[in-house]
């Protein structure tokens, strides 16, 4: 039997080599075992939802068969469905958990398991150890579809509407409605393909939809909000300029961004503007929850506006943690992924993405505006990030070497401060930083920078380069 791991969100594997049908049925039977043997008090209800990935759909109906045959009720979706609205269904039909087939950003060749938990956000790191731990205990138990369906054990229903319901009393949509914004959505190949089409029809908004088609292959790219994959919606802004252009990932639950003629918007700066407006606009109050390889401009604005900053380990789920504790104005990652109270404690692409349509409406300027305005009140934030190749057996010395033997400066100021929790990660006084992490799965090693300029990211980005090769040659 085929080792599975279950990773930074999810187990995730290349199809056809360890993401099989066989495999999704252990790892569904083993879900199954899991929640009808330690989860109290909760109906056997479970969600299952897909993206447009090869197969994704076969996959889900293999899932969807190993649930009813173990006696739950399944929600099955009938098309790609985005993440964040098979978790929303999971938290308003009170289930049990839900299971999302995706691998969100990673390559075509992908696939993946998300396990979702009875309140709408990624299950812990905790949960999906003890799934681990039921592989294999009992053989697999399936109910084909038509009969499940038939017996009423799988209904299959469509949960976008409730999700677009939720996300229009989240945001103003009255504002939005009547704001006249000329915006256009980068789908990227994925299910977010189609959804501001629907939530905005009979406005006074307009809509343009690019890479909007069913592509298994994504284009040729992989489907992760970053610049690199942004080179044809970047052609097409540059020939037909709009207000701004969102970016939703494969499975939509992270956002990215261009302004209207192309330029790139890194998720760390609509992270800011975001936080600028529920502070500023919205008026609001509470913990703000960051992943550690998010933007120091964050720590200076919670600073500037006496809100308490709380900072996690990398992966959604951590933050998720905090904001199930309440008190919580805003929950944001470097990778894109957003979390808002008031709705379920996961990212949520097209949410951020309304609410940054919220911000346009308010604000009436653009977003390049915008930008400077921060840029003005709390200096440059310049930021990069390198995944380079490092053994596994290695990497435990290489982080007991970090933390041993931290530098006295970063870019020429003094070190202000260590974290080891996950990786090591040096600040600097002047909010400079380095981080190295290693991947959760693989042998890779992730480094990442922040300065107040490009040559100053490429000079710590390199330091670190140099700090791994010395651990890799010993």
């Amino acid at each position: 039997m085929a080792p599975i791991k279950f990773g930074t969100d999810g187990w995730r594997a290349v199809i056809a080599e360890e993401f099989t049908f066989a495999n999704v049925a252990r790892v569904a039977q083993a879900t199954a075992d899991y929640w009808k043997s330690e989860v109290r008090g909760r109906e056997l209800k479970v969600v299952v939802g897909y993206d447009r990935r090869f197969f994704s759909d076969r996959f889900a109906q293999t899932a969807a068969e190993v649930f009813a045959g173990n006696g739950f009720q399944v929600i099955l979706t009938p098309e790609p469905t985005p993440t964040p609205a098979v978790s929303f269904a999971v938290k308003q039909l009170q289930a049990i958990g839900g299971v999302m087939i995706t691998a969100s950003h990673n390559p075509p060749g992908f696939n993946g398991f998300k396990l979702k938990s009875h309140y709408g956000g990624s299950s812990d790191s905790e949960t999906c150890q003890k799934v681990e731990s039921f592989l294999d205990r009992h053989p697999v138990k399936a109910m084909p579809l038509a009969d499940a369906v038939k017996a009423h054990r799988i209904k299959i229903q469509d949960v976008r509407p409730a999700h677009y319901a939720a996300l229009k009393k989240l945001v103003d949509f009255p504002l939005i409605a009547k704001a006249k914004l000329r915006f256009a959505h980068d789908a990227l190949f994925g299910v977010g393909a189609g959804c501001f089409e629907q939530l905005l029809a009979g406005t006074t908004c307009r809509v343009t939809t690019i890479n909007g088609q069913h592509d298994v292959l994504f284009g040729g790219i992989n489907p992760e909000p970053i610049e690199k994959n942004y080179a044809k919606s970047q052609a097409y802004l540059k020939r037909h300029p709009h207000d701004v252009c969102l970016v939703t990932d494969g499975d939509a639950d992270r956002v990215g961004g261009m302004d209207g003629r192309g330029k790139y918007l890194s998720t760390h700066q609509l992270i800011c503007l975001l936080l600028h407006h529920l502070i500023l606009n919205r008026q609001g109050r509470g913990r703000v929850v960051k992943a550690l390889t998010t933007t120091a401009m964050v720590d200076k604005m919670c600073a500037a506006y006496g809100l308490e900053l709380v900072e996690t380990g990398v992966g959604f789920k951590y933050i998720c943690a905090e904001m199930l504790k309440g008190g919580v104005l805003l929950g944001a990652e470097e990778s894109g992924g957003i979390g808002f109270p008031g709705h379920i404690p996961e990212r949520d692409g097209i949410a951020a993405g309304l609410m940054l349509l919220e911000l346009l409406a308010t604000e009436k300027i653009s977003v390049n505006r915008m930008l400077a305005k921060l840029e003005k009140q709390f200096g440059p934030h310049h930021y990069g990030r390198i995944d380079t190749h490092f053994p596994l057996e290695k990497r435990p010395s290489l982080m007991e070497f970090l933390k041993a033997r931290p530098p006295a400066k970063l870019l020429h100021s003094p070190l202000a401060d260590m974290k080891t929790f996950d990786g090591v990660k040096y600040v600097a006084a002047d909010s400079s930083w380095l981080m190295l992490r290693g991947s959760g799965t693989e042998p890779v090693l992730r480094i990442y920078a922040e300065a107040k300029t490009e040559a100053g990211v490429k000079q710590l980005l390199k330091s670190g380069i140099v700090l791994a090769q010395k651990m890799a040659c010993r």
